[in-house]
């Protein structure tokens, strides 16, 4: 269970009735199948989950209480090597809450896991901290390889995909890149980028590659890229984006080091739940 998710609000337990009244419903997703040089992928919503435990329940920046918030904790959903199948079965775990009206969380789990999220939301526009594009039609002969995902994204119907942190792809992905469906926000950008400026009016689905972070601050990822972003930059993308965003995933989290990818990975996802639940300013 997700730390001061279900169960318990404040030091009382909810009753059944309340806890079936979701705002928002975390699901880990454990693939872990075409993950690359470094995989481990499987390990990471437990790790997220046990890195997370920690964590102050009360956020003095919005005054609210991740236990009051109506978080949901629906475990894993067990993955397999048959990633399309799985794919499909996560999509319709994931939709079950977008039905009951919640917004889906999803711990990853390699990034494929993405495609899943956004089947189940339909969102208009992807926004994507990550330290690659992820635009290759294939890799290693795998369309659903993690190194594909945003181009599978944008071939199920989204708007657009706003990369932000890239710093690395193919030649290929780069010329994608450049089409009008793509946004890159390089990371000496991501400070002055204004991203909500573009979201106004469009549904939105929020996902975090741990990878955009410099490897200085999260280590225990796959793939991990120098030049990348501070801790306190992915946290303020995620503050600008969550108001707009129905759908939440952080992936790409291994057990390759002590503890800080996970621990990065569980406050974001603690962020966009504050951040998605607290007031609009008026």
């Amino acid at each position: 269970m997700f730390p001061g998710a279900d169960g318990y609000r404040g030091d009382r337990p909810i009753a059944a009735e309340e806890s079936d009244r979701a705002e928002f419903v975390i699901v880990g997703a454990p693939l872990d199948v075409s993950t690359t040089f470094r995989p481990g992928t499987r390990f990471g919503p437990r790790r997220i989950r046990t890195f997370a435990e920690a964590f102050d329940d009360y956020d003095a920046r919005t005054g609210l209480s991740f236990s009051e918030l109506g978080v949901r904790d629906a475990g894993d959903v067990r993955a397999w090597d048959d990633a399309p199948e799985y794919l499909e079965y996560l999509e319709g775990e994931l939709r079950g809450a977008v039905w009951d009206g919640a917004v889906p969380v999803v711990l990853g789990g390699e990034h494929t896991v993405s495609l899943a999220g956004v089947r189940a939301v339909e969102p208009d526009v992807l926004v994507c901290l990550d330290a690659h594009l992820d635009l290759r039609e294939a890799y290693d002969g795998n369309p659903l390889s993690h190194a594909c995902v945003t181009r599978r994204i944008l071939e199920g119907g989204v708007e657009e995909a706003i990369v932000v942190g890239a710093r690395t792809g193919s030649e290929a992905e780069w010329g994608r890149a450049a089409e009008d469906d793509v946004t890159v926000v390089p990371p000496e950008a991501v400070a002055d980028a204004e991203i909500a400026d573009r979201l106004a009016g469009r549904e939105v689905y929020l996902s975090v590659d741990v990878d955009a972070a410099d490897p200085a601050y999260a280590p225990g990822t796959g793939t991990m890229e120098p030049f990348g972003l501070e801790p306190r930059e992915l946290r303020d993308v995620v503050r600008e984006v969550a108001p707009h965003a129905t759908g939440f995933d952080v992936v790409e989290v291994n057990d390759r080091d002590d503890g800080q990818a996970a621990t990065l990975a569980g406050k974001l996802v603690r962020e966009f739940v504050f951040s998605n639940a607290a007031p609009v300013p008026g």
